[in-house]
């Protein structure tokens, strides 16, 4: 089994009432519990909105995020391939509310300068 990140993406649908989050939510705390006790999932956290941004330049305050892409948590799925992750994240009852969720695999190497990663300048990661 792989492990991969699962990022909670996003804010709930405008025109959802607190009736049908709450029932969202409590359906994915369900879901994810059941995930957990069949060693599919890892336990995670809901991120609160206070944030710094550490740069060479100094500490800022954050988040630096449009409200479609606000991390609201995170959590970890065990699966073969990066795709069965992907359908076993499909079912989380909250993307009926207007969550979305990003799923990377997690490397399991140190960084390298002598090897491309996330960090690689113009090959697609956060500095290209």
């Amino acid at each position: 089994m792989n492990e991969y990140l699962l990022l909670s993406r996003g804010r709930w649908d405008a025109d959802k009432s607190p009736q049908e989050i709450q029932a969202a939510i409590d359906a994915f705390y369900a879901w994810h519990a059941r995930l957990v006790a069949q060693g599919r999932f890892k336990p995670g956290q809901r991120l609160t909105p206070d944030a710094k941004l550490v740069t060479r330049n100094g500490v800022m305050d954050g988040p630096y995020t449009e409200a479609k892409e606000v991390i609201g948590g995170y959590w970890f799925v065990l699966a073969a391939s990066l795709e069965e992750a992907a359908r076993i994240v499909a079912d989380n009852p909250t993307l009926a509310c207007g969550l979305a969720f990003e799923i990377r695999p997690i490397e399991p190497e140190k960084a390298s300068a002598w090897r491309e990663g996330n960090e690689t300048p113009g090959r697609g990661g956060a500095g290209g």
